[in-house]
């Protein structure tokens, strides 16, 4: 009986194992895939790869968002403004 017990508590836990591994597996590939893909918006954009970096582009992308939401709202003050901004804040970072 306790051999039965053995072997179902290995299956399962080989069952887990496998599981555990395929995971890790994927959000491995997961993982070096993002660091990918900032590295190579860093390297096309010639800015370093750390997150103040990358939280100052996403305001300037933020803004020039805000600029186009503006524009369609066919207020052109504050679609120039937005812009003005965005750009600004942009090539503060590139520079």
């Amino acid at each position: 009986m306790n051999d039965f017990f053995t072997a179902i508590g290995q299956f399962i836990g080989h069952v887990i194992r496998f599981i555990v591994d395929a995971l890790g597996a994927g959000l491995n590939g997961l993982d070096d895939a993002a660091s990918s893909l900032i590295g190579g918006i860093a390297g096309g954009l010639g800015i370093p790869a750390n997150l103040l970096s990358l939280l100052v582009l996403a305001l300037g992308l933020w803004l020039l968002w805000k600029a186009f939401s503006a524009l369609r709202r066919r207020a052109v003050v504050a679609t120039l403004i937005w812009v003005l901004l965005g750009v600004s804040v942009l090539s503060w970072l590139i520079n």
